[in-house]
């Protein structure tokens, strides 16, 4: 009997889309990291990126209703919502002065020397932001290729183009930094 009560309990995700405000901030709580980690680079300022996330979390809210599929598909849904945040703060018109972000380094990625971390920090700086979004997506916050495909809202094939071309574009400038 007790069995059959609890299987009937809705979910977290679906206690959310009914306006459960603690419900949804446990289903984007793990969210939050990535998200500021993704809005940390594409903005480079970290008062920015909690900005945008922060903006991004509210219009998730007030927009729950529109995501289509499951909880598997929130974080794609959400980060896109990040990264059109940061479109759109990099869009108005006070963006004029871009700072490095005070990103938490990676504990596993501590064999980048300070200055290769430098040098790689300025090449992803002078990509464009369309250019910059799939390669942190991909490489930084380690999403599947499906997943990053879903959250620039295009297919995996078109995902893994602009993944190439960008890397093609950060790969060229970081060898033209080391020449001169």
């Amino acid at each position: 009997m007790m069995s059959a009560v609890t299987e009937q309990r809705p979910t977290a995700m679906q206690r959310a889309t009914q306006g459960d405000a603690d419900a949804f901030a446990m289903v984007l709580d793990p969210l939050l990291n990535p998200a500021y980690r993704l809005a940390a680079v594409m903005l480079s300022d970290r008062m920015a990126a909690e900005d945008a996330v922060q903006e991004a979390a509210v219009k998730a809210w007030r927009n729950l209703g529109q995501l289509r599929g499951d909880e598997s598909s929130l974080r794609a849904w959400f980060l896109s919502i990040v990264a059109n945040e940061c479109r759109m703060t990099r869009r108005r018109r006070w963006w004029s002065v871009v700072k490095l972000a005070d990103v938490e380094p990676d504990r596993g990625r501590a064999g980048l020397s300070q200055e290769a971390t430098t040098d790689l920090r300025r090449a992803i700086a002078r990509l464009s932001p369309d250019e910059r979004l799939p390669l942190v997506l991909y490489f930084y916050l380690d999403l599947p290729l499906d997943e990053v495909a879903r959250t620039l809202r295009v297919s995996p094939a078109a995902a893994k183009s602009r993944i190439y071309r960008a890397a093609q574009r950060l790969r060229s400038d970081l060898t033209l930094e080391e020449v001169s």
